[in-house]
């Protein structure tokens, strides 16, 4: 395999294993860790976000870049030989995007462990890039969350509407088996440095409060190896088995966006919908998940019933059809400027939620500085919101979101001062002086 490949620049490198891996589809590669060298680690340090929190040996990037070339060098020769320790990840709690409170686990790894895996992850993605079936969007180069919206609409919208079964897989990274990821792993990639290192990675524990646990399952949230991982747990649980074996199986058109551990699957006929809901327990059963009972459901997602068949036009009279929410919007049929029926996407009222009261407890906490640099920051965070959220047909959430923050900051402006004149100043100098980013939308 060494001969087969050869040597060369990085890109070249990745390449030809991108090639190989495409014409042998049935091929598992025993040699890959020679292409890991003091080049090949420099571009994964280069790669590696530099402003994350630092892990339990509390070394942030900017310490480790002080001896660059020594540390990356120590590095190598500690990962050929073998004797590299993964460190276990520190673990936070961040809210989730629905908004009800609940909290979802994060793995913070140390700074080195994050170079070492990008540098694997460099070296994956270019066998699996290859098998990855369109239907994955989550964590894949020149892939994202915007394309994965666009492609369900524009897919649903071809098929006129239907329903849709709407996947929530319970705990997921914490319920990965890791004895079938070490199996569907080796159907590609037989080699021991690499597989000892994701062996080391998965069983390096986790610190909170001070105490390391060994989970026995599950990958830690927010590795850099995690995603890739996921997205290879997930193409042979459902992506695979999906295109394989179940559309063709379908009396009616069908389709499945996922991105990471979130999809959703939609189809034209409902009979299609039923059989597939009442065997996908089964499926994922069979690989140690657990579908949440609740929130997997399944969606009549159509126009209006009392819709013209020619060019989905309909009467405002009609019913509204069933919604669901996905990557943080909400997906329902409305009628466009030209009286058709539509998919169109909000933003998901959790979302809408979480981010105002980030904003809002951001305000509380920097009344005191100057309100310029209250204004530049806001100004920011708004641009981030909009960056996200700004996609066609969501300029009213956008305008609702601008409006409740500039009263969320007029109203932690005027509690410092308890002067009737120096809060009304302080509202038109927001008005003329410092007005909010106007709403951008893709």
């Amino acid at each position: 395999m060494a001969g087969i490949l050869g040597s060369g620049t990085i890109s070249t490198k990745r390449e030809r294993i991108a090639k190989l891996a495409r014409e042998a589809p049935e091929m598992a590669f025993t040699s890959l860790a020679h292409h890991i060298d003091i080049e090949w680690l420099r571009e994964a340090y280069r790669l590696t976000r530099k402003n994350g929190a630092p892990g339990v040996d509390g070394q942030t990037a900017a310490d480790y870049e002080k001896h660059l070339e020594e540390n990356l060098q120590s590095l190598l020769e500690r990962t050929k030989s073998g004797t590299y320790r993964a460190p276990p990840v520190r673990r936070v709690h961040i809210p989730k995007g629905s908004g009800n409170g609940e909290l979802r686990p994060i793995g913070i790894p140390a700074f080195e462990d994050k170079v070492l895996q990008r540098a694997v992850v460099m070296v994956l993605e270019c066998i699996y890039e290859q098998d990855f079936w369109n239907c994955s969007y989550g964590f894949r180069p020149k892939r994202s969350a915007h394309q994965a919206l666009k492609a369900f609409r524009d897919q649903m919208m071809a098929m006129r509407g239907g329903w849709v079964i709407e996947l929530d897989i319970r705990k997921f990274f914490d319920t990965l088996s890791r004895s079938l990821l070490r199996e569907i792993l080796s159907q590609r990639v037989r080699d021991g440095v690499l597989t000892r290192l994701i062996g080391k990675w998965l069983n390096a524990g986790v610190m909170e409060n001070g105490s390391i646990e060994y989970p026995e399952a599950g990958t830690p949230q927010g590795g850099v190896v995690s995603p890739l991982l996921a997205n290879i747990y997930l193409h042979e649980v459902l992506d695979t088995w999906f295109e394989v074996e179940v559309k063709p199986c379908l009396n009616g058109q069908a389709l499945l966006v996922r991105y990471a551990d979130d999809a959703v699957i939609g189809f034209s006929l409902e009979e299609d919908a039923r059989r597939v809901l009442a065997v996908l327990s089964k499926r994922f059963g069979k690989y140690g998940l657990t579908l949440h009972p609740e929130k997997t459901r399944l969606v009549p997602f159509r126009p209006p019933q009392n819709t013209e068949r020619d060019g989905l036009q309909g009467s405002s009279e009609a019913s509204q059809p069933g919604s669901f929410d996905l990557l943080g919007f909400t997906h329902y049929w409305a009628k466009s400027r030209r009286g058709y029926w539509v998919i169109k996407q909000k933003t998901a009222k959790g979302r809408f939620t979480r981010a105002l009261k980030r904003l809002a407890e951001w305000c509380r906490q920097n009344r005191h500085r100057p309100v310029r640099e209250q204004h530049q920051e806001l100004s920011r965070k708004l641009r981030g919101h909009y960056g996200y959220y700004g996609i066609t047909g969501n300029s009213g959430a956008l305008e609702c979101f601008r409006y409740e923050v500039l009263r969320v900051w007029r109203k932690w402006l005027g509690r410092r001062s308890q002067r009737r004149r120096q809060a009304d100043y302080l509202y038109r100098l927001l008005e003329q002086v410092f007005p909010l980013p106007a709403i951008v939308v893709h």
